[in-house]
């Protein structure tokens, strides 16, 4: 019973301990906003990943997969699978609509060449699609508002089909950020800057030029092939490298761009009845690529592996009728058939691996609470020592001594966990929002943190009247703390705010907001666990306290 006691009393009868309490929960909330930030950014890249691409990649790049067609009827004949999708994969200039006169802008854009309708069972294609009727969730300062539904729904059905309803002519769908005039605003949101004449530069509407190297073989270069597409819309996959760099267009359009369209083979050699040169077959068209979806619960690799034995399949039936058609990935040169995770390899593994180092290197603040219970204790211990001389000498055995410094510890180690827990829940969580502030300081901070340091100097002059030292010390740090936090937010705002996650540099445009649990619950134990171990010595050091000594100490 004494044990609960005195902690309780050693606890509450000074400062200090909750110094101990703060220390463990900042950094217990140092290596949960960190691992969370990276683990979210981690789990970003996947999820974009497989919403970008599905789950599995049959590629061939530049010649293409011939009889694309069959091969994605046996995959989705597989149990595995729920659906494929063509995909022709190139590069290209895309000549801008902007400025105004007769000097455009021209960007180099990767453009996939898709079916909509198959892409989009395979993928998000469809809820990525940003220019349409808003709901109730978007905020009143959107741009989405200041149009009318009469105008978003038709975009949002030529997003999907991508076709001029107007013309009837093939369109296209931009990135959000392929159009340097698309500004990103800080509540997330896009707004097209103003044109001159006061309307603004709404990529729906205008009309872009793609223009793109074909290859012939191959290997023989051909003469650049150039399309106009109205944009229809733009989307937003939240992914930076993707919505500045990436645009969509019709399966048929990219496949006669590059010359992967269905064809005439002829023999230069032979001559038909009318005496031109002979068709001896027809080149089949091509896709670059064919993503895969997996059924639910169904994991990538065992759908890569059942994807594998149906290309072979595949193979052996075209080569049985006399068709050519590429090898499989496992022969140099072959196609390549990947999970999502496989493809982006690369990227993944070097961020998994800076995730631990990170984790690694800032569990070291461990030491730092096991260090801070230590001294604080073995202060405490020789502070006490007539204390624990007079328990001992009631029959308090040594165990009973040790068990007060270690539950003292125990609460430390506990209070700090859970108070650190809660400082990092409410800063992942309001990371962005925080993040906005940075960038843009509300006028109101300024006020807020000036009247602080005015409150905190007054009450400082008035305890200072009283002579004490101890007060006076403590009221000028904290209003010098609230006084720099005020200069702070003024150069904040007279800079015109501080941007520290730029999206151009960090490849998604927002901060990752989730906690990860894992890592808060194994950082929280680790903190109470180091706790325990900073008061360990000073629990074993009052143990073996003399009581006699102790009794006659001053």
């Amino acid at each position: 019973m004494y044990h609960a006691l005195l902690a309780n009393r050693y606890l509450t009868s000074r400062v200090i301990p909750m110094v101990a309490v703060g220390a463990v929960a900042l950094c217990v909330a140092l290596v949960i906003i960190v691992v969370s930030v990276m683990t979210g950014f981690l789990d970003m890249v996947r999820s974009s990943g497989r919403t970008l691409m599905g789950d599995v990649i049959v590629a061939y790049p530049v010649n293409g997969i011939p009889h694309y067609e069959r091969l994605i009827a046996r995959i989705e004949a597989l149990p595995e699978a729920k659906a494929a999708t063509p995909v022709v994969d190139g590069w290209g200039l895309l000549r801008m609509p902007y400025p105004v006169g007769r000097r455009k802008d021209t960007k180099s854009v990767q453009f996939w060449a898709i079916e909509p309708a198959g892409f989009a069972r395979v993928t998000g294609y469809d809820d990525t699609l940003y220019w349409r009727p808003p709901t109730d969730e978007v905020s009143e300062t959107d741009f989405r508002r200041e149009l009318p539904s009469e105008v978003l729904e038709p975009v949002l059905e030529d997003g999907r089909t991508l076709r001029d309803n107007r013309s009837g002519k093939p369109g296209i769908v931009l990135g959000v950020h392929v159009s340097i005039a698309n500004e990103r605003q800080s509540d997330g949101t896009i707004r097209p800057i103003r044109r001159q004449r006061g309307d603004s530069w709404w990529m729906p509407g205008y009309q872009v030029t793609l223009t793109a190297q074909p290859t012939a073989g191959g290997t023989m270069l051909t003469q650049p092939k150039s399309v106009i597409f109205p944009v229809v819309n733009e989307f937003f996959s939240g992914v930076y490298l993707i919505d500045e760099s990436r645009v969509m267009i019709p399966l048929d359009v990219g496949q006669e761009m590059l010359h992967l369209d269905e064809g005439q083979i002829i023999d230069d050699q032979q001559l038909d009845d009318l005496g031109m040169p002979k068709v001896i077959g027809i080149d089949p068209a091509r896709a670059t690529m064919v993503l895969v979806r997996a059924v639910d619960g169904v994991d990538a690799t065992a759908l890569r592996r059942q994807v594998e034995t149906a290309y072979v399949a595949f193979q052996q039936e075209l080569i049985d009728e006399g068709a050519l058609v590429p090898p499989p990935s496992y022969i140099s040169g072959g196609v390549s058939i990947k999970t999502w995770a496989e493809q982006q390899a690369k990227f993944i593994q070097p961020i998994e691996k800076e995730r631990e180092l990170m984790r690694t290197l800032f569990s070291l603040v461990y030491l730092v609470c096991a260090g801070l219970v230590l001294a604080i204790f073995w202060a405490i211990v020789y502070e006490k020592t007539r204390d624990i001389g007079i328990l001992r000498s009631i029959g308090a055995s040594r165990l009973g001594i040790s068990w007060i410094f270690l539950r003292y510890g125990l609460v430390i180690g506990v209070g700090g966990a859970v108070f650190g827990l809660g400082l990092a829940y409410l800063i992942v969580r309001n990371i962005n929002t925080i993040h906005g502030a940075m960038g843009d300081p509300p006028t109101e901070l300024i006020y807020i943190t000036g009247g602080l340091a005015l409150t905190s100097l007054l009450i400082t002059i008035v305890r200072s009247l009283g002579g004490r030292l101890l007060p006076m010390v403590l009221g000028v740090l904290v209003t010098v703390t609230f006084a720099l936090a005020f200069v702070g937010v003024v150069m904040l705002k007279r800079a015109g705010g501080v941007v520290i996650w730029d999206p151009s540099v960090y490849y998604f445009s927002r901060i990752p907001n989730e906690v990860d649990r894992q890592a808060a619950v194994i950082t929280m134990i680790g903190a109470v666990l180091f706790s325990l171990i900073g008061a360990f010595l000073p629990a074993a050091q009052a143990a073996d306290v003399d009581p006699v000594k102790a009794l006659r100490y001053e």
